[in-house]
């Protein structure tokens, strides 16, 4: 894949490491100025990346290091508040996420790696 102008792929790991359903990944993303947790898992396939804070308050989602599916492995879950997220779309499923989704994160799977899509050294966004 190549960069469109303006863009930039930043490696953040192999894509063997991401076993759909199971440990994501965190990473940091420079985020409208500002440095932010985000992580990334697979889910049906793809690699899905999000800031890694819940929909209700900007608490960190993973209920251990890098855990963010629930037990099923069909969701993602909130380990303050339960709240339950689509690992596709990270849109709100139920909870205390009130509506509100996860903010996407720009990813792509590049030549055997997950590569972060920035803008000019920071994530689009």
């Amino acid at each position: 894949m190549a960069a469109a102008a303006g863009l930039k792929l930043r490696r953040i790991c192999a894509s063997g490491e991401l076993i759909e359903g199971g440990s994501g990944l965190r990473f940091t993303v420079t985020w409208r100025g500002r440095e932010e947790a985000a992580f990334a898992v697979r889910f049906r396939g793809r690699v899905h990346a999000y800031l890694n804070r819940c929909g209700h308050v900007p608490v960190e989602l993973d209920w251990q290091h890098g855990e963010f599916f629930d037990s099923s492995g069909l969701y993602l879950i909130c380990a303050t508040h339960g709240a339950l997220y689509a690992p596709d779309s990270g849109r709100c499923l139920g909870g205390r996420c009130n509506g509100k989704g996860l903010e996407a994160v720009p990813v792509a799977e590049d030549d055997g790696w997950i590569v972060l899509i920035e803008e000019g050294g920071q994530g689009v966004g």
